[in-house]
């Protein structure tokens, strides 16, 4: 599976704004199954886990615990490596697929606001993690993630 844009987050890269400042302390939400065909699509199933800065509480609006890139290089955005990307898992089950949201956190069918969507596995995948096997209560930290802008 490839990376999804929002039409949201395609049409601010077409502004002023940097993906890094289009994104600024946004949020992550790993979800079970397969990957929505469009990051516009609603989410359809409750998420496992929320990643956000050491696990720490977000809500929407504000920069408190939301997640940061680095400056762009080479057009990838990496984490902030000050930041530790973690969560705590909310519900027990096998992750596919995630989406990042920025700091507004719009969920559901919508295609206005910037987000983006990947895969999750093991290797391979827009998101790897050591095991795809979350577990209630139990902390995931995600140690690296880039995102690669295309050339056009």
């Amino acid at each position: 599976m490839a990376l999804r844009l929002s039409t949201g987050l395609r049409n601010k890269l077409l502004g002023t704004e940097g993906f890094k400042t289009i994104m600024q302390n946004g949020v992550i939400r790993i979800f079970p199954g397969v990957q929505p065909s469009s990051a516009d699509d609603g989410e359809s199933v409750s998420h496992l886990l929320e990643i956000t800065v050491s696990s720490g509480t977000f809500t929407a609006g504000t920069a408190v615990n939301g997640l940061n890139f680095a400056e762009p290089s080479g057009g990838s955005c990496a984490k902030a490596s000050s930041e530790v990307w973690s969560g705590a898992a909310a519900t027990t089950g096998t992750a596919g697929w995630f989406r990042f949201y920025a700091n507004d956190m719009t969920t559901g069918s919508d295609t206005s606001h910037a987000r983006f969507d990947g895969s999750v596995s093991t290797s391979g995948a827009q998101l790897n993690m050591s095991s795809t096997a979350i577990t209630a209560g139990a902390t995931t930290t995600i140690d690296s993630f880039v995102v690669t802008m295309p050339a056009s």
